[in-house]
């Protein structure tokens, strides 16, 4: 049971035309946006906020933002998120192989190593306390620019705010991000959790 029951999406009517997003990102709009309307400023902010970080700027695809999110979501154990991440992973294009290993992303063949250095940032930033190091800068910087690196920042620090929220609220995760979830997570040991 979540901590705070999210609203009908007919609640605020700017957050419902902004979580049209979410449409073609999940298929649906997040029951997080649903119980963030409840301050409609923290909806909207949340959803733009949203927009700007996952838009596509170049190497950094959706797909690659998606797996950093489902690394950092891993982190911090946030069962919600995770499923989240995997089912955008999913819809945006993410290669089959990518998204039956995403577990071994370190060792795994279908993961090239500028996709595994930024993976390794996603959960070296995500830890607490912060492992951010040289050398995961150095790794960094042999095939990704600053640009590129505030991108990913810019995912890794939006999913912590996502993984506080949902973990904290108990939030329901919906039955396409169950899905997901299951599919390619399941047999890792994902479950729903407290998301129920």
């Amino acid at each position: 049971m979540p901590l705070v029951t999210p609203l009908s999406a007919d609640h605020d009517l700017e957050t419902k035309e902004l979580a049209e997003f979410f449409n073609e990102t999940l298929g649906f709009c997040p029951n997080s946006v649903l119980t963030m309307q409840r301050r409609p400023a923290i909806s909207k902010a949340f959803i733009n906020l949203n927009k700007a970080v996952m838009a596509n700027e170049g190497r950094v695809t959706s797909a690659l933002k998606r797996m950093i999110a489902w690394v950092s979501s891993n982190a911090t154990g946030c069962r919600y998120c995770q499923a989240h991440a995997i089912r955008a992973a999913e819809r945006y294009g993410a290669e089959q192989e990518q998204l039956d290993n995403i577990w071994e992303y370190k060792t795994h063949p279908s993961f090239s190593d500028a996709e595994r250095a930024a993976l390794d940032f996603s959960l070296a930033a995500s830890m607490v306390p912060n492992t951010v190091d040289d050398t995961i800068k150095e790794e960094l910087y042999k095939y990704w620019d600053e640009g590129e690196i505030v991108e990913m920042l810019g995912v890794i620090s939006l999913f912590g705010y996502l993984n506080r929220w949902n973990d904290s609220m108990g939030t329901t995760v919906e039955e396409g991000a169950i899905e997901s979830g299951e599919k390619y997570l399941g047999k890792h040991g994902w479950e729903k959790g407290k998301h129920v």
